[in-house]
């Protein structure tokens, strides 16, 4: 097709002036024959971002306080994006493009799209967590778009990361009613299905999304204000605290907040009404009674028709789950203090308490610390594998042999 050779001719084009004027301005400066296929503004931001970025890095850092999960809940964002998910997800799935909505920090907050595109994705951390400010990801159409405050696409060997040279991008800058931008809509896809009616699909989109923030009455104030986050501890316990004071909440309620906690993204109601209930037959106006006091236990902060949080939620079991994907087997372990809801028989409960608890032994037996494998070893004394790991850690002549030796002639003796 006529569309897919200039498609080709113009990234070949690129890929050579990268090859060209990359090294000169990581060296002496540019060339004074700068391609004219080439945007000022795409060798500007080359420029300042080689003293940040290494064109061969394979894949965005993590932002470093790994909250992501908190920072989307509390995100004035948030709730006009979920009104358009169901829309954004289809634009994915049928253009073949993963979407992705960042803060004004370029960190990215949610993204949606096929599995295909999403599994590319995340080759290169263009997910939850990712870092995609100029700083850190050097030149793309995120980052562009943060510092100009204008739409902003780039087209393959543009980019300054070669891993990214695949890649066509298309994001549009979201400003909130007071007019600052609070974070970037982007849509990206292979650089062969790169299309001209992306970047107008963007722009609608993202004016969507701002009428959202102005029907809702996001204004600075809103943006900048930080609520007291209820503290919910479910890790061998189960109860919520709200600025030092414990949060009424009977058991089944714990779990209802324990799930949202874990899904950020929520639940239908069906889906949820399984997680809780499983075959047991409960009327549908005893489950709209407990969402109904939880919702208004937390001044209302759980989201209707699609169950979420709309409010921040500071959940140890979140906790342990990020300190692990960060490989902080230490952090993980300080946090874990015993299976979630140990008294819950929700399925939803059941099957993320199997995974927290698989996730962290995995953690301990992969460990070459000692003290990791006696730290767990101590809350799960039946688990010989943990005690074997232990005492092939420890040093002959360490005194805690006799203790770990203990704990796997009692595990093995059950």
């Amino acid at each position: 097709m006529a569309v897919t050779g200039e498609l080709r001719r113009r990234r070949a084009t690129l890929e050579h002036a990268w090859s060209r004027l990359v090294p000169a301005l990581g060296e002496a400066g540019p060339p004074s024959d700068v391609p004219q296929a080439l945007r000022r503004e795409v060798t500007e931001s080359w420029a300042r971002s080689l003293g940040s970025v290494d064109p061969r890095q394979t894949s965005a850092p993590v932002a470093e306080d790994g909250a992501v999960h908190h920072r989307w809940a509390s995100s004035p964002l948030r709730a006009p994006v979920r009104a358009l998910a169901a829309e954004l997800r289809g634009v994915a799935d049928d253009a073949g493009f993963v979407s992705a909505v960042t803060d004004e920090s370029g960190t990215i907050l949610w993204t949606c799209g096929g599995t295909t595109m999403r599994r590319r994705a995340e080759r290169v951390n263009f997910a939850p967590g990712g870092r995609w400010d100029e700083a850190a990801m050097g030149t793309n159409a995120l980052s562009l778009a943060l510092r100009t405050g204008r739409p902003s696409s780039v087209f393959s060997a543009e980019h300054l990361v070669t891993a990214l040279h695949g890649w066509v991008c298309y994001c549009a800058p979201i400003h909130g009613p007071d007019g600052r931008v609070l974070g970037v809509l982007d849509l990206s896809t292979t650089w062969d299905r790169s299309h001209p009616l992306a970047m107008s699909t963007v722009r609608g989109l993202t004016s969507r999304i701002e009428a959202g923030l102005r029907d809702a009455g996001v204004n600075e104030a809103d943006v900048r204000r930080k609520p007291d986050p209820v503290r919910l501890t479910c890790l061998g316990a189960g109860y919520a605290d709200r600025g030092g004071s414990r949060l009424a909440l009977p058991p089944r309620q714990v779990e209802i907040l324990t799930l949202l906690a874990l899904e950020p993204d929520g639940f239908s109601p069906q889906r949820l009404r399984t997680a809780l209930y499983g075959d047991r037959p409960v009327t549908a106006s005893t489950f709209k009674a407990e969402m109904s006091h939880l919702r208004r236990t937390l001044g209302g902060a759980v989201a209707t028709r699609h169950y979420a949080l709309t409010v921040p939620v500071r959940c140890d079991a979140v906790e342990v789950l990020r300190a692990l994907e960060r490989g902080d087997t230490d952090t993980a372990l300080r946090r874990y203090r015993g299976p979630l809801l140990p008294g819950s028989e929700a399925p939803g409960v059941l099957e993320w308490r199997s995974h927290l608890d698989v996730a962290v032994r995995e953690a301990v037996l992969a460990s070459v610390r000692a003290e990791h494998a006696l730290r767990h070893g101590e809350r799960s004394p039946d688990d010989v594998a943990v005690h074997e790991h232990a005492l092939a850690l420890l040093a002959r002549d360490d005194v805690r042999r006799g203790l770990v030796l203990g704990r796997l002639h009692r595990a093995l003796r059950h």
